[in-house]
């Protein structure tokens, strides 16, 4: 039986949902169904939204385990609630998400890998710290997960996020405080539903094999069999990724990545850097009218489960360095 949450797959995405996510057409309902009577048991937590189709994408990134699931439901808007700061305005046309997206973070190729799995790009040392803020950068990254997420073959056959440290200097690094890396992780791993097939470092130099073996203790396992450390390897990357999925930067068949290209699909057909365009894309999908003042009282409770401390982006920012020069 299809359903219209099937409609729009391919027949292999559909299989393939069903060998390696357990997803059983005929139970869909039950099974979404079933994770939304567990919300009752979170009162603390506001969850914005609960149709079918937003349920759906946390079944998928946890193989239909409904206790997972709820777990990463859950997650997904305490993590929001307890950052308030970045999701404040959570939109492409908010100038610290726009600026890094103009710069490129991240990139988003057209061509999918060999298993579907849409590649994300980010050339580290392009990161203009006068320019964009680490939480814009993790802003954009997450808004981009959130636009590219609506699509259900994405939902199944996930991401790969390359990595290219190449000239990322000693000073970039050291602005890369062990906070600000575990709001990424908690952001990435712990509440976002996608599922990564691969996270794969090029180019990286010590400082930032040193700035790894900080973050491990905070990766799962799963999390830590996916990274790959390929240094200037790039046959070991094209054994993972076929270089005809990968620019030329990576040593791919494809023409070098043209860094406007995502912040132009997001930010709409008429986009040239002199115009402010008005296309928002708000990924809450935060209903106004969620009955009486129900958005209201969500603040006031989201506010009273916020850590003051995440509530000040700076101090996030300037919090100890990972890596001391002496």
């Amino acid at each position: 039986m299809m359903t219209h949450l099937h409609a729009g797959l391919s027949s292999e995405t559909t299989e393939k949902a069903r060998l390696e996510l357990n997803e059983n057409p005929d139970t869909l309902h039950q099974d979404i169904q079933q994770v939304r009577d567990m919300i009752v048991t979170r009162p603390d937590i506001g969850f914005l939204r609960t149709d079918d189709d937003f349920i759906l994408r946390f079944l998928r990134a946890r193989k239909f385990d409904q206790v997972e699931t709820f777990r990463l439901l859950a997650q997904y808007f305490q993590f929001r609630q307890q950052n308030l700061d970045m999701f404040q305005s959570f939109k492409v046309d908010d100038p610290g998400i726009k600026r890094a997206l103009m710069d490129g973070f991240p990139g988003v190729l057209e061509t999918p890998d060999q298993h579907g799995r849409k590649i994300l790009i980010l050339f580290a040392s392009n990161w203009d710290q006068s320019r964009n803020s680490f939480t814009d950068i993790l802003r954009a990254i997450l808004l981009s997960l959130e636009v590219l997420i609506e699509n259900p073959e994405l939902q199944i056959n996930g991401f790969i996020l390359i990595i290219d440290w190449s000239n990322f200097s000693f000073k970039q690094a050291s602005k890369l405080t062990p906070n600000i890396l575990k709001l990424a992780i908690e952001g990435l791993q712990d509440s976002f539903p996608a599922r990564f097939g691969g996270i794969h470092f090029v180019n990286q130099p010590w400082y930032i094999h040193a700035m790894y073996t900080i973050i491990k203790p905070f990766l799962k396992d799963k999390t830590r069999k996916r990274i790959f450390l390929h240094g200037n390897n790039l046959n070991s990357l094209h054994q993972l990724i076929q270089p005809e999925c990968l620019p030329s930067e990576f040593g791919g068949t494809l023409p070098p990545y043209d860094m406007g290209i995502w912040a132009r699909t997001l930010l709409g057909p008429d986009y040239n850097d002199e115009t402010e365009y008005t296309l928002t894309y708000d990924a809450l999908h935060v209903r106004e009218n969620c009955g009486g003042g129900g958005e209201k009282d969500m603040m006031k409770r989201s506010q009273s489960a916020v850590d003051p401390e995440t509530l000040r982006p700076t101090d996030r920012e300037t919090s100890t360095p990972l890596l001391a020069l002496d």
